[in-house]
């Protein structure tokens, strides 16, 4: 059941950085996903302790988790617009 959860708010946490970073039309569904999930993992690392509180890959499903891990998948996003623009 975590798997799904994963799947399921991690492409909502991605769908959302993705409207916020205007790459909504560049990317899929898997890719707003991926994203997602990538997103928490990074958002967990930089500002969990911040926060005081987990991602969703940490089964954590609360407002501060879901700010963490979309704050993560915006980061994300904007080292792939930096990426994509230096090659």
């Amino acid at each position: 059941m975590n798997v799904l959860v994963w799947l399921v708010i991690g492409g909502f946490v991605g769908w959302v950085a993705s409207m916020l970073m205007n790459t909504d039309g560049q990317q899929g569904i898997l890719m707003n996903v991926i994203i997602g999930i990538v997103g928490a993992v990074l958002g967990g690392w930089l500002l969990g302790g911040y926060f005081g509180s987990s991602t969703i890959n940490q089964g954590d499903l609360s407002l501060n988790s879901l700010f963490v891990s979309l704050i993560g998948a915006v980061v994300l996003i904007a080292l792939l617009k930096v990426v994509r623009r230096a090659t």
